[in-house]
C-alpha cells in the first residue's frame, strides 16, 4: 500500500530535522518519492512569514 507523510514547519531546520527522523523509520526501498515546498506571505510591513512544507510518499 502506498501512504504519504506530510511535514510543515515555519523553520527549515524544524523541517530537515523532523523528516530525517521519520526517514530513519523507513526502509530506503520503501521511499518513492519527496515533494518540497517553501511558500512566503507578507503579513505585516517588515514581517514575511515562511512555510516549509514536504510530502513523503513511501510503499508502507
Amino acid at each position: 500500500m502506498i501512504q504519504v507523510k506530510v511535514f510543515d514547519h515555519e523553520h527549515e531546520k524544524d523541517l530537515e530535522s523532523d523528516m530525517n527522523t521519520f526517514l530513519k523509520k523507513i526502509d530506503e526501498d520503501k521511499l518513492l518519492d519527496i515533494k518540497y515546498n517553501v511558500a512566503a506571505i507578507q503579513e505585516e510591513e517588515d514581517e514575511q512569514i515562511y512555510c516549509f512544507s514536504a510530502m513523503v510518499i513511501y510503499r508502507a
